[in-house]
């Protein structure tokens, strides 16, 4: 017997209270962006359609739904960094999220250090356990399976300097449960983190 299913096409519309699409490809890593635009002007933005893309070279990526202040900046200067969001830093993470004026500083605004970074000049998040120092690789404005242009930007950047609060290394290992990340689901804010009764240990065959 199947199970009855609810279908839409996207282009007609879901007909449910919000839209699942986000919260079926879930949990994501959350992307908290810091950049800083030719003018020293410096953004932190989270973004929740983020995740690694590639090993050799190290290649993240984040989406930006609209050519936001974070995109204009990684554009002119070529730069960016990844903050991980552990769950302490839950709230700050939403403060940044809020839309205000371009000249505000969200670092500020969230109650966040800045700490320079050693290979490029973007600040990163001092309380952060783990920042990726990037330099841009690819900047592609998407598009529909017809080819029309979509109002959304793909940043990809290469991954050139990695900081690891030593404390989520026991030998040599990175310890993902201790760095306890924030995730993002679905629905208008949910978010998840993870716990020892969850984990699968699954080697490949």
């Amino acid at each position: 017997m199947t199970n009855k299913q609810h279908f839409y096409q996207p282009k007609l519309g879901h007909g449910l209270a919000h839209d699942p699409f986000n919260s079926i490809i879930a949990p994501r890593p959350i992307g908290w962006i810091s950049s800083i635009g030719a003018n020293g002007q410096v953004n932190l933005a989270p973004y929740s359609f983020f995740n690694a893309l590639n090993y050799h070279p190290p290649l993240l990526g984040f989406s930006s739904v609209g050519f936001k202040d974070t995109v204009h900046n990684i554009q002119q200067t070529g730069e960016f960094c990844w903050n991980l969001v552990s769950r302490q830093l839950a709230e700050q993470m939403n403060t940044s999220s809020a839309s205000v004026a371009a000249e505000v500083d969200e670092f500020e605004l969230a109650g966040l250090h800045k700490k320079p970074a050693s290979l490029i000049d973007v600040p990163m998040v001092a309380e952060s356990l783990v920042n990726m120092e990037c330099k841009l690789s690819q900047l592609i404005q998407l598009q529909g399976a017809d080819g029309q242009l979509c109002d959304s930007w793909l940043v990809i950047g290469e991954v050139v300097g990695v900081h690891i609060d030593q404390r989520l290394l026991q030998d040599g290992v990175y310890q993902t449960l201790l760095a306890d990340p924030l995730l993002r689901g679905g629905g208008p804010g949910d978010y998840f983190t993870l716990s020892d009764s969850q984990k699968l240990v699954m080697p490949r065959p």
